[in-house]
């Protein structure tokens, strides 16, 4: 294990309060998933503020911290420094969460852990396609028919792998979890379902009617009887002796939840998942259009709350009773190249190199379908970046609905997804996703470029000629007042040091001076910056602003940096500082002068740059 994730690792376990305060711990492709127990005790902007972590997200009733790709090396140092189990689960007390955000942390918690099993075994089906589309294999061929096995094999077995993870979730015997999973998917039960079907007959149980669906594949109904399950086998256990315990409990749960099921549970979670996709058909039928329209347009805010896992299940359920998704796959691929193509517009747009570094692979990764870097790390946070993706994502979808473009493999949305929408009985229906994700892409990027960042449409520019190590410059176009004016009693009376204010009229501010800086607090409200010659200076924006916890500002550059007088370092949302009631005013503070006499103007108006 690398050192670099063992010391984070224990930085994270420490800031979400400790092993103690953790009740489960998952991960995704870019996130560490918590539970906690108490989510107050977690440092979150000291978590924001560590190297390696993206940022932290508190949505879906979970704790997430977004690392990127690495996030399964910083998962398994955390379990291996906080003991967790293997499947990062601890026991964990009754959480006070309710309402949807209990919904969707159960949602999540049995999803997660086996989407990416999903996926793998969606890739070979697509595979599997590709290999009879090109004539390379033919469905005779035992190898077209293994491929067949691996890539379908969890699909069918969905109830029993299903069960396993939903058991987690509802704190019940994993076993007797699985082995209720399998019931449904019997061979005898299959057989006595075909049989009684060819003979236009019925099947009972003690007299009682059983319903003669078909469980392979199925979501609803496993979920419904494991949870049901949750509150058979804590009853039983509770009441049954301990000499007995060991067969006697889960004879009489199994007694209990499976006839229960097959009379009732199952057919309930039938109904419904036929319920919903005669929903789901008649929106098809009537308006097409609408549901990609807007996964594709609201995608980013779903997985920002964690809604999107409302979603999955759907498309999962449609994927095994229909062979076709309409509903999440398609919006969700358009929506993350959309996410994609608006960031790395930013790579033409902006001039600050670390944001083309980051827009470009945040922005690649995206268009491959992992969106959570682009997402927190760049078009969030600058919003208009977030507002093209959503534009582009709608249209796309828009396209995609109209042309009844649907996937027939659970795959991860983005373009490497593609091939997932090939079926021999409707070719046409990659060419249409194709030129779905091409519309998401050029859309939000013409988009984004249009649109542009904030404060950036005139950036600052410095003449070389007026920069030298004891250059001094204005950070941003205002009026200067000197600092003993300032409604501030610290800045005034001069007790951090000598310098000057100004009222500034455009949010972008640059350095005053050539220098490292030493500084740059979280929040984006201020700077320290050492010049070469050793004099200190502090940039401070607004009064109080340390109270918007990094509301309104955004940092363009990092600590440790070095930058030239005149070169812009951060922004500030002038109008929503305002509104929220705190002075905008900017000190310019030289905290230590090295002995050195030092003059600033301290009145007039300025632009930025203009030599102080």
């Amino acid at each position: 294990m690398a050192k670099d994730y063992i010391a984070l690792a224990q930085t994270i376990i420490d800031k979400v309060g400790g092993e103690d305060n953790v009740a489960s711990l998952i991960h995704c492709a870019t996130r560490l998933r918590f539970n906690l127990k108490d989510d107050s005790k977690a440092q979150t902007k000291e978590l924001k503020n560590t190297s390696g972590v993206i940022n932290v997200v508190q949505s879906g009733g979970q704790y997430q911290i977004v690392i990127g790709p690495d996030v399964a090396d910083v998962y398994k140092a955390i379990n291996d420094l906080a003991n967790f189990s293997a499947g990062g689960e601890v026991v964990a007390e009754e959480d006070d969460k309710r309402g949807i955000a209990k919904v969707l942390d159960t949602i999540a918690g049995m999803f997660v852990p086996i989407t990416p099993v999903m996926a793998g075994a969606g890739m070979i089906k697509v595979i599997a396609s590709l290999s009879a589309m090109f004539g390379w294999l033919q469905p005779t061929d035992t190898t077209y028919q293994f491929l067949s096995i691996f890539g379908d094999t969890i699909f069918y077995f969905m109830p029993v792998i299903l069960a396993a993870s939903a058991a987690k979730k509802f704190k019940t015997n994993q076993y007797m979890a699985m082995t209720l999973g399998a019931t449904l998917i019997s061979p005898t039960f299959v057989t006595m379902v075909a049989t009684a079907q060819e003979a236009k007959t019925g099947i009972d149980f003690l007299g009682l009617p059983v319903t003669m669906a078909k469980y392979g594949n199925s979501v609803i109904p496993v979920i419904l009887a494991v949870w049901f399950l949750s509150y058979v086998e804590t009853f039983v256990t509770k009441r049954t002796p301990p000499v007995v315990r060991i067969f006697f409990a889960p004879m009489a749960t199994f007694l209990i939840v499976m006839p229960v099921t097959f009379l009732l549970i199952g057919p309930l979670g039938t109904w419904l998942g036929d319920g919903l996709n005669a929903i789901v058909s008649a929106m098809n039928t009537t308006v097409p259009w609408l549901v990609p329209t807007l996964v594709g347009a609201t995608t980013p805010l779903l997985v920002m709350v964690g809604m999107h896992y409302g979603i999955i299940p759907i498309g999962i359920n449609m994927l095994a009773t229909k062979g076709i998704d309409t509903v999440a796959g398609p919006g969700m691929m358009v929506s993350n190249i959309a996410q994609g193509g608006a960031a790395l517009a930013l790579v033409f747009k902006t001039k600050d190199k670390d944001l083309k570094g980051l827009s470009a692979s945040t922005g690649i990764s995206a268009i491959l379908g992992i969106t959570e870097p682009v997402l927190y790390g760049v078009n969030l946070k600058y919003k208009r970046p977030l507002y093209a993706a959503m534009i582009g994502g709608g249209v796309a979808g828009l396209y995609l609905g109209l042309m009844g473009v649907g996937r027939f493999a659970q795959v991860p949305p983005g373009l490497l997804s593609l091939p997932s929408y090939f079926s021999a009985d409707a070719p046409h229906v990659i060419m249409h996703a194709g030129i779905g994700c091409a519309i998401a892409f050029v859309v939000s990027f013409i988009a984004s470029l249009i649109l542009g960042l904030p404060n950036e449409k005139h950036p600052v520019e410095v003449p070389a000629t007026t920069v030298s190590d004891e250059t001094f410059v204005a950070v941003a176009d205002g009026n200067l007042v000197a600092l003993e004016n300032v409604k501030d009693e610290v800045f005034a009376s001069k007790a951090m040091g000598d310098g000057v204010a100004l009222v500034p009229i455009t949010g972008t501010i640059v350095a005053p001076v050539n220098g490292e800086l030493t500084t740059v607090f979280p929040t984006g409200h201020a700077y320290g910056i050492v010049r070469p010659d050793g004099v200190e200076v502090l940039v401070h924006i607004g009064i109080n602003t340390v109270e918007l916890a990094g509301q309104g500002f955004t940092s363009l550059v990092q600590q440790g940096q070095t930058v030239k007088a005149g070169q812009a370092i951060g922004t500030v949302d002038l109008e929503l500082v305002k509104e929220k009631g705190y002075d905008t005013s900017i000190m310019t503070i030289i905290t230590d002068a090295k002995g050195k006499d030092i003059f600033l103007k301290n009145e007039g108006t300025v632009y930025a740059g203009d030599l102080l």
